[in-house]
C-alpha cells in the first residue's frame, strides 16, 4: 500500500511539473497544451509500447512445445495468482534477464533471455518469472509506461520555452524571460522529471520483488536469481538493449557504475536480496 501511494503521489508530481511548464511556456493556454501533448503521448504509449519495446528486444514469440516446462509454470502461477495467461517470447541474448509488456493483465506479454534458460535452475526461473508476472498483475508497466511519456513530455517542453526565450524574447522588455533562467529551467526540470521516473521505477520494483515472492511461495529463488542476474550484467553485454527500455528487465542489463548507479533505474541488487531473505525468515512456506 506505501509503494501504491508513493507512486501515486510520484506521478502526480510529475503531472504537475508538467502543467507548471506548459504555464510557463503559454500561461492557461500552455497549460491545456501541455495535457493534451501529454494526453496524446499516452494514448500512444498505451496502445504500442508493447510492441515497441518487442520490437527493439528482438524477442521472437515462445511456442508451448519450444518449451513446455516454462508454459506449465507459468500457468500455474497465473493460476496462483488469479491471472490471465501471458504470452511468452524469447529473446536471443546470451545475457541472462527477462521482462514483462502489455498495458493490462489481458494483454501481457513476458519475454525471457536465451541466457537465462541456460544459465538458471527451476527456482531461479519461476522466482523471475513471478517477478514479471506481478509487474502484470500491479499493471507496472502502464504506469512506466505513462511516466517514461510524461518525462519525455516535460524534457520537449522545457526545451520548447528555452528556445522560445531566444527567439522571441528582448533585452528591451523586462517582462521577457531571461535566457539564462530558460537555459537552466531547460536542464533543471528534466532532470527533475528523471528523479522523479527513477524513484517510481525503484518503488515498483521492489513491490514487484515482494508480490513475485507470493505468487512463487517463496522469496529465495528470486533472490538466488538476483545475484546471478547481476554478476552476468556485468559480464555479458545484451545487444538489444537500450537505455529507453533498460528500465524494464529485472536488473539493468547495460553495464554502469560508479556515478551512474546513483541514476540507475533499478534499486540496488543488494537491498532487493536483503529485502527477500529478510521476507523468507519472517514466512512460513508450506
Amino acid at each position: 500500500m506505501f509503494n501504491l501511494l508513493k507512486t501515486g503521489l510520484l506521478l502526480t508530481g510529475l503531472t504537475l511539473l508538467l502543467v507548471w511548464l506548459g504555464n510557463l511556456l503559454g500561461g492557461q493556454t500552455g497549460m491545456i497544451v501541455a495535457l493534451i501533448f501529454a494526453a496524446i503521448m499516452n494514448f500512444g504509449s498505451y496502445w504500442f509500447s508493447d510492441k515497441l519495446v518487442i520490437a527493439m528486444s528482438g524477442a521472437q514469440p515462445l511456442s508451448e512445445q519450444d518449451a513446455p516446462e516454462l508454459y506449465q509454470m507459468t500457468r500455474e502461477m497465473c493460476m496462483r495468482a488469479n491471472m490471465p495467461m501471458p504470452r511468452l517470447y524469447l529473446i536471443p541474448e546470451l545475457q541472462p534477464n527477462a521482462f514483462a509488456t502489455g498495458r493490462n493483465p489481458q494483454n501481457g506479454v513476458v519475454a525471457v533471455t536465451q541466457g537465462l534458460l541456460q544459465m538458471m535452475n527451476y527456482e531461479e526461473v519461476k522466482g523471475v518469472i513471478a517477478h514479471e508476472l506481478a509487474h502484470i498483475k500491479n499493471r507496472d508497466t502502464l504506469i512506466m509506461a505513462i511516466a517514461a511519456t510524461i518525462a519525455g513530455a516535460i524534457s520537449a517542453l522545457a526545451n520548447m520555452f528555452y528556445y522560445a526565450t531566444l527567439l522571441f524574447g528582448s533585452s528591451r522588455d523586462e517582462d521577457a524571460p531571461n535566457p539564462l533562467a530558460a537555459l537552466a529551467l531547460a536542464i533543471i526540470a528534466p532532470f527533475a522529471a528523471m528523479i522523479i521516473q527513477l524513484a517510481i521505477s525503484r518503488a515498483r520494483e521492489y513491490e514487484a520483488d515482494r508480490v513475485g515472492a507470493e505468487i512463487a511461495g517463496t522469496p529465495l529463488g528470486l533472490a538466488s536469481a538476483l545475484r546471478k542476474l547481476e554478476a552476468a550484467a556485468r559480464q555479458i553485454p545484451n545487444l538489444h538493449a537500450q537505455p529507453a527500455t533498460a528500465h524494464m528487465y529485472i536488473v539493468n542489463p547495460l553495464r554502469d557504475g560508479g556515478l551512474m548507479a546513483l541514476f540507475s533505474t533499478h534499486p540496488p541488487v543488494a537491498e532487493r536480496i536483503r529485502r527477500l531473505e529478510a521476507m523468507a525468515r519472517g514466512w512460513r512456506i508450506a
